[in-house]
């Protein structure tokens, strides 16, 4: 993963930055406070403005030398100096959701005994899915985290970020959780690690709640059985 502005700065949300390259569409800025989004999080909405026009930002392209092209709802070429601001809202959201993604594979891991993320993606609507891999599992146990996910909520654990050496992931069981991928490194060599304070430590490159408390209650809406080994957990935030 790249180490991001809103990594280091996750509540600046306006920024203005010089323009480093442009092309009808899209623009690389020397600094932006969006989050382009991966690993099921859905990437940031938000304007750009500079001094002959603005612009929504639709979108995020990383390229092989790890610069992020933001995509832009028209096909202008910006230039110079430009403000870049992030909509609040659904960055909240986005973030809320993450967080209780995390609280949701933390139980997961902690009762199944480990069993490992297959798949992921968080929605505009309040609602997210978590595949996991758990064969011949009933899914009424799963169903039965809900209490569980609602006390986290509650207790109000504060969450922590650090970045660990790649090359030291494998000293710590369970920093990685996905099945197939693990977390490409930064710039750096190194990894971002979240921790739920005394809940869970996983290697994760998205936008987190301060803390659990932050969140509105969680429901569990659905679990599917996606093959043999998959189980679909779907939550969504209680208004």
């Amino acid at each position: 993963m790249s180490r991001y502005f809103c990594h280091d700065h996750p509540d600046v949300l306006t920024v203005e930055t010089r323009v480093l390259d442009a092309r009808p569409g899209a623009v690389v800025l020397e600094q932006s406070p969006f989050h382009p989004g991966g690993g099921g999080q859905l990437p940031d909405r938000g304007r750009l403005a500079w001094s002959s026009g603005e612009s929504r930002v639709t979108g995020f392209e990383i390229a092989e030398d790890g610069r992020v092209w933001h995509l832009l709802a028209e096909p202008v070429e910006a230039a110079g100096v430009a403000q870049l601001s992030v909509d609040p809202a659904f960055r909240a959201l986005q973030t809320e959701l993450h967080t209780n993604t995390h609280v949701l594979n933390a139980l997961v891991f902690q009762v199944f005994r480990g069993a490992l993320i297959t798949g992921a993606q968080l929605n505009d609507d309040g609602t997210a899915r978590t595949d996991f891999d758990l064969p011949d599992v009933d899914n009424d146990r799963l169903r039965a985290l809900e209490p569980q996910l609602n006390d986290v909520i509650r207790q109000d654990l504060p969450l922590r970020v650090s970045w660990v050496a790649a090359d030291a992931l494998g000293s710590e069981p369970g920093l990685i959780r996905c099945r197939s991928v693990a977390p490409p490194p930064a710039s750096d060599g190194s990894v971002r690690v979240v921790e739920i304070v005394g809940l869970d430590r996983q290697a994760c490159g998205g936008t987190h709640l301060a803390s659990t408390g932050r969140s509105r209650a969680v429901r569990i809406l659905k679990i599917d059985n996606k093959g043999r080994h998959n189980r679909r957990v779907k939550i969504g935030l209680i208004d």
